[in-house]
């Protein structure tokens, strides 16, 4: 019996030790693929540099994505994820923004978004839950505090879905943000499973072209929206989280006989707008009838801005203004379906939405995850070049040729490290991405020691890879720096 038990015992210990050596075999750097360990970003960006080169693929074994937490430096933070750090236009400073995010949860994923919207002429107020656990909440202030121009929220709440909370989060940051010395004109509030689709400037030429009105987009309650409002709903708090609960309570009249309206959450607002909310009786008193409603910022918004002669306001807007891309579950007709999983009615966009996405108008996109898949599994191929192409037909070309002077602003714009925001999105790993930027823009070949281009990208190209869901920033960033 012994016997049999001893030969089992090594047949068991002899199968371990053939796998680990055949799987180590597969790393080793003989073979096709690699381990790239985050510990060092020097050497991941070489081979990922030289394998893509080479149309080799790489093993992504970590994220590589450096952060506060792991003791970097602020300026190396910045420098290393290419973070902008002066302005790119004169027309983006001209008109700065503000942004509002609201988190709890997935730190990778907000710092990605972070990165995305980040610009030094703009301001950023991050309302972090209540709720959160304390490494989350430190993670974020250490982000923060590499940059003068991002907060947390002075008064933060223990946020519950679809409560007053989530509301009250917008309004906390609103008010820090009127008492920031950035002159901002308009508020953008997003939350932490958001990503732009769109550049700042992009963004900045979107809201000029509103002319100073709010964008609040929403329309009379359909059925299945009335009963938010004309019941009183009340908070609840289990072992298993919080949620609100429907009653069978009518609620009173809205305050100023106003008419409820119902839309987004997710709203584009201008400096005079948030005063009059922070300050007018009927927005006080809309917002203390509303404690007790579903989701009142979907009603909050929309509902204000329909009132005439309020600064900015719409009476008589609709379903417009292009501000996010959501594929709920019950518009499957319009979307063609969600490719990722959906969550509470709105779909976690998976590889398949790419499509879906680029051709999108809005500004934003939600909602994303942080996921261990990159850009070159996607089942729906995406050429690395569409968007280049895209902004080089707008800003290079007049009358069929392309003007030297645009030429050599854009070359500037895209070379200088950090100069590649909304530049950054759905780019394969393969040399394509910096052949798109030489042969496209013949920018200069860069310095006299680099005699081929293969040498030159080489030199230039760092490939950012990190588990993320969608965009370069959660994909593969292709950056062109000097």
């Amino acid at each position: 019996m012994n016997f049999w038990r001893y030969c089992f015992f090594a047949f068991t210990l002899l199968s371990v030790v053939i796998f680990v050596r055949f799987y180590s075999s597969q790393l080793s750097p003989s073979k096709s693929y690699e381990k790239l360990n985050s510990s060092s970003e020097r050497y991941f960006r070489k081979t990922a540099c030289n394998h893509a080169l080479e149309k080799k693929p790489v093993f992504l074994w970590e994220n590589i994505l450096p952060s506060p937490l792991r003791s970097v430096p602020c300026k190396d933070y910045l420098t290393q994820n290419h973070y902008i750090t002066n302005p790119l236009s004169e027309e983006e400073v001209a008109f700065p923004l503000a942004y509002v995010t609201v988190i709890h949860k997935d730190f990778d994923t907000f710092e990605r978004l972070f990165r995305a919207i980040y610009m030094p002429q703009n301001a950023y107020c991050v309302h972090v839950d209540e709720k959160a656990p304390a490494e989350f909440k430190e993670s974020v202030r250490q982000l923060l505090s590499c940059f003068q121009n991002a907060f947390i929220a002075s008064k933060t709440e223990s946020v519950v879905y679809a409560g007053i909370s989530r509301l009250q989060a917008d309004l906390n940051c609103l008010k820090d943000l009127v008492a920031s010395e950035v002159p901002w004109k308009y508020v953008i509030n997003t939350c932490g499973q958001d990503f732009p689709l769109k550049t700042n400037r992009e963004i900045v030429q979107h809201l000029k072209g509103s002319k100073g009105k709010n964008i609040t987009p929403g329309v009379l309650p359909p059925d299945h929206a009335i009963k938010r409002t004309k019941y009183v709903h009340q908070e609840h708090t289990e072992k298993g989280g919080s949620f609100v609960k429907t009653t069978n309570i009518l609620k009173t009249s809205p305050p100023h006989q106003l008419t409820i309206y119902f839309g987004t959450a997710y709203v584009a607002l201008t400096r005079e707008f948030v005063n009059f909310v922070l300050h007018d009786k009927r927005a006080i008193d809309l917002l203390q009838w509303s404690k007790d409603t579903y989701s009142p910022d979907e009603h909050f918004w929309v509902t204000l801005n329909r009132v005439s002669g309020v600064p900015g306001s719409m009476p008589n807007a609709s379903w417009t203004g292009n501000l996010r891309a959501i594929k709920w579950s019950d518009m499957e007709d319009s979307h063609g379906g969600c490719h990722g999983h959906y969550v509470h009615g709105i779909c976690i966009y998976g590889n398949g939405d790419l499509k879906w996405l680029v051709n999108s108008p809005s500004l934003f996109a939600n909602k994303f995850e942080h996921r261990e898949r990159t850009l070159n599994q996607s089942e729906t191929a995406i050429q690395p070049s569409w968007y280049f192409e895209q902004l080089f037909r707008e800003l290079l070309m007049t009358e069929g040729k392309v003007a030297s002077w645009k030429r050599s602003a854009v070359c500037e714009r895209l070379l200088p490290s950090g100069n590649v925001n909304g530049f950054r999105t759905f780019i394969r790993l393969s040399r394509n991405c910096g052949d798109t930027l030489i042969d496209t823009l013949k920018c200069p070949t860069g310095p006299r020691e680099h005699n081929t281009k293969q040498e030159w990208l080489r030199a230039r190209v760092n490939l950012w890879a990190s588990l993320g869901s969608f965009s370069s920033c959660c994909f593969l960033d292709c950056h062109v720096q000097y």
